[in-house]
């Protein structure tokens, strides 16, 4: 039997048809749930297992360090340009089609990268890193901007609640994806890693060829730069922007700080990196339904959290004015409370972004959800590129005391501006009767009782 004969979608659904549905969820909903948590997963297993042992490769191979931090940095710059065009034409494209397209090619380029360790040194290994790499990067933001939007399309009303469970998934893959690769790695060395979870990674190909729904919409006019024209969607993609950046600069100097300054191993360190991915694992789903239940508190959840991830960065060091000793309990805690504030503040911008689009006359449908999907995605690379290399740079030049410090200043100046932002608009947000009822369809819980 195709599944895709009772699990095509049309654009003529929006959310305002959902008001008679079944107190559950739906055959194609579970079916959905499954495949992005399978895509959520695989991707980001395959994304995260360079670190442990890529860079000791490279520089064997005549790579120096500034060639292999642009390999890493070409990944980000690559998924930003991907993510705003397949974005744009993820109507013409297909949703599924784009999405599975995606995985396809970023299971190929992780198999292809297991086999580069086969080049000559210098020149030709060094090239084939950037093209491999570029091309995986394209296809993981073809995934990930097709896997944002066909969850919108498909859970209009609980969209931070979904998101928010499938961050789950996320968070595992980042987690076990550095110590599987590294435990590879060691045992059977540079190749098996990549051909093992480049065929994972495969096996979700026909996977969410069968169960995934195709969804069929019509195109829109619209553009990102009508998307923002609106100074509240520039503010949240500011938030964006800083939360990646963040993650970005702790990716890149964390483990050194941690090793020069309290002498532990990189095992270690690979265990302290977890204060900050559970907490952010554990907390998005609960954020997500709170969010989804009161949406009126997405705004004031993203200031908080980010005042509380600018607490967190400078406390991390800590700050060098505050005349505090640097302690790996104190470390340990502030990593827990980024993880804390990076589900407040992120699980609800991408909801945010789509009620405010809607707000602005952008049509309910596809094309509007995949223009935001590629906007959160780009701003997303962007952040992943301007944190691992400015913060590295102050680092170097000053101290990680004093880049953390920076980086929870800039948090703070997000919180700060959006916070005005809603405060001298908040009355006319509540005199809106299209907003209000909005909220009363997206407060619809997952699951009624």
């Amino acid at each position: 039997m195709d599944p895709d004969a009772d699990l095509q979608q049309t654009d003529s659904s929006t959310p305002a048809d959902s008001t008679d549905r079944p107190t559950r969820m739906t055959r194609q909903q579970i079916l959905t749930l499954l495949s992005m948590a399978s895509v959520n997963f695989s991707s980001m297993i395959c994304y995260s297992i360079l670190g442990p042992f890529f860079p000791t490769e490279a520089v064997k191979k005549g790579a120096s360090q500034t060639v292999v931090g642009l390999i890493f940095g070409c990944y980000a710059v690559c998924n930003l340009i991907g993510s705003l065009v397949l974005g744009k034409y993820i109507v013409q494209i297909g949703a599924k089609f784009m999405l599975i397209t995606g995985l396809f090619v970023s299971s190929c380029c992780t198999i292809l990268f297991g086999l580069l360790d086969r080049l000559p040194e210098g020149p030709a290994f060094i090239s084939m890193c950037f093209v491999v790499r570029s091309i995986d990067a394209v296809g993981f933001a073809a995934a990930m901007t097709s896997s944002f939007a066909i969850t919108a399309k498909i859970f209009p009303n609980n969209v931070a609640t979904v998101l928010g469970s499938l961050e789950i998934f996320t968070g595992l893959g980042l987690i076990v994806g550095p110590p599987v690769g590294g435990w590879f790695y060691q045992s059977f060395g540079y190749e098996v890693p990549f051909m093992l979870l480049g065929c994972l990674l495969m096996i979700m190909v026909p996977f969410n060829i069968y169960i995934l729904p195709t969804i069929e919409a019509d195109p829109s006019k619209n553009s990102f730069f009508r998307l923002l024209t609106h100074v509240k969607i520039v503010l949240i993609c500011y938030v964006i922007f800083n939360l990646s950046a963040g993650l970005g600069f702790l990716d890149a100097t964390l483990s050194l700080f941690a090793i020069e300054t309290f002498n532990l191993s990189p095992g270690y360190v690979g265990l302290i990196m977890l204060g900050l991915s559970l907490p952010y694992c554990l907390s998005s789903p609960l954020m997500g339904y709170f969010t989804d239940k009161y949406p009126a508190t997405r705004s004031w959840f993203m200031v908080t959290g980010g005042l509380l991830t600018a607490v967190g960065f400078c406390l991390l060091g800590p700050v060098p004015f505050l005349q505090i000793r640097s302690q790996l309990w104190l470390l340990i805690l502030m990593l827990g409370v980024i993880g804390f504030s990076l589900g407040m503040t992120a699980i609800p911008t991408f909801p945010e972004i789509i009620t405010c689009a809607y707000g602005q006359g952008f049509d309910e449908g596809l094309s509007t959800l995949g223009m935001v999907s590629g906007l959160f995605g780009a701003v997303w690379s962007l952040g992943m590129f301007y944190g691992p290399t400015v913060g590295g740079l102050i680092t170097q030049h000053l101290s990680f005391e004093w880049a953390a410090a920076i980086q929870g200043g800039l948090a703070f100046l997000a919180a700060f501006l959006l916070a005005l932002y809603y405060v001298f608009h908040r009355p006319q947000q509540q005199s809106s009767p299209e907003d209000g009822s909005r909220q009363t369809d997206e407060s619809t819980p997952l699951l009624n009782e």
